[in-house]
């Protein structure tokens, strides 16, 4: 098992593909290799966004796309003959990069967290930490991300403080175990396949 803390003051901020609002970057990876790291060589990436306004989301064909609201209330996805309800805080929808989505904002701006993979490339997940519990880990790269506030958690008997805003990275090369102790946190899951 190895750790790294993420701290929130060394995340980077790029634009969304689109261009239409910025993306706080918490952690990702490219093909080993990549001479340039964009969205071509993007093989993961965890980030979190406010949703300022209605509008279109950014068309990525080969990305599959986790979202959790985290912040406010009222953010809906609408696609063609398709909604993505995502009303209420800490509801996880899942959906590709190839899907025309616009967002329409019922109560204002919101935040969201965001895990997206290349198609075939990872798989993932996404779900919220509120209550105190036990969870099987798999194999991976996985992402403890304190929402607000610190978060407490222990993995392997050891335990971890995330301070607010940070998260924790932790890489597992067989399956374990994590216990969340307190706080509100967001869990990332990857597994790269092939």
């Amino acid at each position: 098992m190895k750790t790294t803390l993420l701290k929130s003051e060394d995340y980077t901020r790029s634009p969304w593909k689109n261009g239409g609002g910025i993306f706080t970057d918490i952690a990702d990876a490219h093909r080993p290799g990549a001479l340039v790291k964009d969205w071509d060589s993007l093989l993961w990436r965890f980030a979190s966004t406010p949703i300022v306004a209605a509008g279109p989301f950014s068309h990525m064909p080969g990305i599959d796309r986790l979202q959790m609201l985290i912040g406010g209330r009222g953010l809906v996805l609408k696609a063609a003959g398709q909604e993505f309800d995502e009303r209420e805080p800490f509801t996880t929808v899942r959906f590709t990069g190839e899907m025309e989505i616009v967002t329409e904002l019922e109560a204002g701006p919101v935040e969201v967290v965001n895990l997206m993979a290349r198609r075939g490339a990872a798989e993932i997940e996404l779900l919220a930490l509120r209550e105190p519990g036990e969870r099987p880990l798999p194999a991976g790269t996985h992402l403890v991300y304190a929402v607000s506030g610190d978060c407490g958690i222990r993995l392997n008997s050891e335990e971890f403080v995330i301070p607010g805003g940070s998260t924790l990275q932790v890489e597992l090369s067989a399956a374990s175990g994590l216990t969340f102790v307190s706080g509100l946190a967001v869990l990332g899951s990857i597994r790269l396949v092939g």
